[in-house]
């Protein structure tokens, strides 16, 4: 029962169940990173954001290789060079996010959760389990629980992640069913957001053109393929204008 139970969390997960997602909370918290079958706890993805009303979505590009109409025009933004193309180009271009399996103490209730974090805070994990004196964190007898502390310093922009691990290691769980629940029930990565084709991302494109354009231009701003550079380049002028 025990596992079929496991099955059924995972088959949530797979929903897309938002709930999945854990994100730090100002002040400190203490985690455990889930070992996963393959040996490797991380996963990474390119998304973009900044595109109209959408959520993040994957980048057919860098993502699958997959040529799309986004990538040409964040291309053709960098090729004109201005300090407004610049900036745009940035804010639409993909942004690589890193994913790992996470038990939050005193939540074990919520089960197996995912955290995703940026470049830093990645590096500052792959530091730690590269360290010789920890072993490997992850392990589910011999790993070590990290503390989060999550908040903007003062005089700070933007917020800032510091990790550091407890000083003796712990195992995952002590209830061996449970170990074996959270095991089961790690989420599948690839099916936490939905997978959209270039003609998808061509149409979210088009309509956040149109929407950019001025009163004037805003019907005038014509659909473009991958293939259309006639049809990018008219889209820019009509944005920039």
């Amino acid at each position: 029962m025990e596992k079929m139970r496991a099955r059924r969390v995972a088959l949530d997960n797979k929903g897309g169940n938002r709930e999945v997602f854990w994100r730090p909370q100002d002040g400190e918290t203490t985690i455990r990173i889930v070992p996963t079958p393959a040996g490797d706890p991380f996963r990474d993805y390119w998304l973009h954001y900044n595109l109209g009303n959408n959520p993040g979505f994957l980048s057919p590009k860098k993502n699958f290789g997959e040529e799309d109409a986004l990538d040409g025009f964040i291309r053709k933004l960098y090729k004109e060079g201005t300090e407004e193309s610049i900036k745009m180009a940035k804010s639409l271009s993909a942004r690589q996010r890193f994913y790992t399996s996470v038990v939050v103490r005193g939540e074990e209730d919520k089960g197996v959760r995912v955290w995703s974090f940026g470049k830093m805070a990645y590096e500052k994990l792959l530091n730690l389990i590269l360290n010789p004196e920890y072993g490997d964190i992850t392990d589910s007898e011999t790993g070590t629980d990290l503390v989060i502390r999550y908040g903007k310093p003062a005089g700070a922009s933007f917020p800032q992640t510091e990790i550091t691990p407890r000083r003796r290691p712990s195992p995952l769980c002590e209830d061996g069913a449970q170990c074996a629940e959270w095991l089961d029930s790690i989420p599948d990565f690839d099916s936490l957001f939905n997978r959209k084709t270039p003609e998808e991302v061509e149409a979210i494109l088009d309509e956040y053109l149109s929407g950019n354009a001025d009163d004037n231009s805003s019907d005038n701003v014509e659909k473009y393929s991958v293939e259309s550079g006639d049809s990018v380049d008219k889209a820019f002028s009509e944005l920039l204008s």
